[in-house]
C-alpha cells in the first residue's frame, strides 16, 4: 500500500509541475501569490492521494483478526507450521491480513506469567475476534479468564490443552484434544495388530499429573490386560527439567538397547513427550521393536530427524511427505513396524481451529457450540486439511460424574503403518468400560 501512496503523490506532483511549465514561461516569473497557490494545490493533491490510498488499504484489510499462539520449532514444530499455513492463506496482520501469530517460551512451565501476558496482550487489538492456543500449555486457562474480563466478544479456542478438561473449559469456548480415551484402547490394539507382545509406556511425573495423559495411561494398562499384552511403565527425564532437551533425548538413546534386551524385539514403545520421539524412532528402526504412533502423531514428528530425511521440497504436501518418510522407514528396515497419522495432529489442529473460528465469526458455521451439529462442523474444519484421512470425534465424558462436557472435543485419525497401510482404528468401537476408568494415584 505504501507504494500506491508514493505513486499517487508522484502523479499529483507531476501534474502540477506539468501545468506550471506548460502555462508559464518559468517559475522565476511567477508571483508570490501564484507560487503559494501552486504549493497549496500540491499539498491538497498529496493529502487527497494519501487519503484515497488509506481508504483503499482499509477496504482491503481484514475485517477482523485471529490471534494464534503456538510453541517454537524446538518444542512443537508442527503446531507452528500450521500457523504459517494460516498466514499464507489469510495473511499476516502486519500486512493487513487476518492472522497474528506469536510463540510462547520453550520453558513454559516456569514462565507461565510470560505465556499469560502474551495471550492476554492479543486482546488489546480491537479487531481481535478469535484467539487460538495450540498447544494450550499450563496458564492458558488463566490467560483466557483475563481475556474474558477485558473482552467478551472474542472466541477462545484451545488445542491439546495441558490443563484438566474441567479447568480449561471453564475459560475456553472449545477445547480439542486427541482422543485420550479412545486412543488409550486403540494404540495397544494397533500394537497387537502389528505383532507386539509387550507395550512399553515412557513418561515422567509432570505429564502423568495431567488428567488426560494420566487417564490414558490407565486405560492403556487396562486395554493391554484385555488384549493379552504385557504393560510396563518406564520413566525418562522431563525435557523441561535441568537436563534439558538434549539430556532427555540422550537418555532415550542410551536406554533403548537395554529396553529392547529386557522386553524383546516384539515390544511396542510409546512416549508422551515430543522430544523423546526422535531418539526413540531412531533406535526402533536400528535395533527393533514397534512404534504405533506418537503422542501427537505426524509424519514430521521425529521421523525426519531420526532418519535424516530432507523434506524441504515437500513442505506442506502431506501425501508427498508421507511417501518420502515411508520410503526412508522401509529402507531403514522399519517397514511394518513403525506408524503415524498421515496428517499431523499439531499442524491440523492449529489450522482447523483457525478455520473453525473464522467460519464461526463470519457466520458460515451457525450452530450453537456444544451441539451435535457443531461437532460435525468441527470435524469438517479438520477434514479440510486432511483429504483422504478419516477422523472420529466425540465429546468428553467425565469418568467420575458421568457428565458429558460438550466444550471438550476428542478426535482421532486412523493409524497408518509405514510400509503396511491403514490399520482401520478410527472406526473401532471403544468398549464402554474404558469410559468409566478413572485417573488413580498410580498414574500420578
Amino acid at each position: 500500500m505504501k507504494l500506491k501512496v508514493i505513486l499517487s503523490v508522484m502523479l499529483v506532483c507531476a501534474l502540477f509541475v506539468g501545468v506550471s511549465y506548460a502555462s508559464l514561461p518559468s517559475m522565476n516569473e511567477l508571483t508570490d501569490a501564484v507560487k503559494e497557490g501552486v504549493k497549496d494545490a500540491v499539498k491538497e493533491g498529496v493529502k487527497e492521494a494519501i487519503a484515497e490510498a488509506k481508504a483503499e488499504e482499509k477496504k482491503e484489510a481484514a475485517k477482523f483478526h485471529i490471534g494464534v499462539v503456538t510453541g517454537t520449532v524446538s518444542q512443537s514444530e508442527d503446531d507452528l507450521r500450521g500457523a504459517e499455513l494460516m498466514i499464507k492463506m489469510y495473511g499476516d496482520v502486519k500486512d493487513g491480513g487476518m492472522i497474528s501469530h506469536i510463540t510462547y517460551p520453550d520453558n513454559f512451565p516456569s514462565e507461565q506469567e510470560t505465556t499469560i501476558s502474551q495471550i492476554v496482550g492479543l486482546a488489546d487489538d480491537p479487531l481481535m475476534k478469535v484467539i487460538v492456543v495450540n498447544q494450550a500449555v499450563p496458564g492458558t486457562a488463566e490467560a483466557f479468564r483475563r481475556v474474558r474480563e477485558k473482552r467478551n466478544d472474542i472466541l477462545l479456542l484451545a488445542g491439546e490443552p495441558h490443563e484438566d478438561p474441567g479447568v480449561i473449559t471453564e475459560a475456553a469456548d472449545i477445547a480439542t484434544h486427541t482422543d485420550h480415551i479412545g486412543r488409550g484402547y486403540t494404540i495397544p490394539l494397533g500394537a497387537k495388530k502389528m505383532g507386539a507382545k509387550t507395550f512399553v509406556h515412557i513418561s515422567f511425573p509432570r505429564h502423568m499429573s495431567y488428567e488426560t495423559l494420566g487417564l490414558r495411561r490407565n486405560i492403556m494398562e487396562e486395554a493391554c490386560k484385555d488384549l493379552g499384552i504385557k504393560f510396563v511403565f518406564e520413566t525418562a527425564p522431563d525435557p523441561t527439567s535441568d537436563v534439558g532437551m538434549a539430556g532427555a533425548q540422550q537418555y532415550i538413546l542410551e536406554n533403548m538397547p537395554a529396553w529392547i534386551e529386557k522386553y524383546g524385539k516384539d515390544a511396542a514403545f510409546f512416549c508422551t513427550n515430543d522430544g523423546h520421539t526422535e531418539p526413540l524412532l531412531r533406535q526402533v528402526a536400528a535395533i527393533g521393536g514397534y512404534f504405533v504412533e506418537a503422542d501427537l502423531p505426524s509424519p514430521l514428528m521425529g521421523y525426519p530427524g531420526a532418519l535424516g530425511i530432507d523434506l524441504s521440497a515437500e513442505q506442506g504436501d502431506w501425501p508427498a511427505i508421507l511417501k518420502k518418510v515411508e520410503d526412508a522407514v522401509v529402507k531403514a528396515g522399519g517397514g511394518g513396524r513403525m506408524g503415524t497419522w498421515a496428517y499431523s495432529w499439531g499442524y491440523t489442529t492449529t489450522a482447523a481451529l483457525v478455520e473453525y473460528g473464522k467460519n464461526y465469526v463470519e457466520g458460515t458455521y451457525t450452530h450453537k457450540l456444544g451441539t451435535a451439529q457443531a461437532l460435525k462442523e468441527m470435524r469438517e474444519a479438520y477434514d479440510k486439511f486432511c483429504p483422504g484421512a478419516h477422523w472420529g470425534a466425540s465429546y468428553f465424558t467425565d469418568a467420575v460424574s458421568g457428565v458429558r462436557n460438550t466444550k471438550f472435543v476428542l478426535l482421532r485419525q486412523d493409524t497408518y503403518v509405514l510400509g503396511g497401510g491403514y490399520l482401520g482404528l478410527a472406526d473401532v468401537e471403544i468398549p464402554e468400560k474404558y469410559f468409566t476408568i478413572r485417573m488413580t494415584p498410580a498414574a500420578e
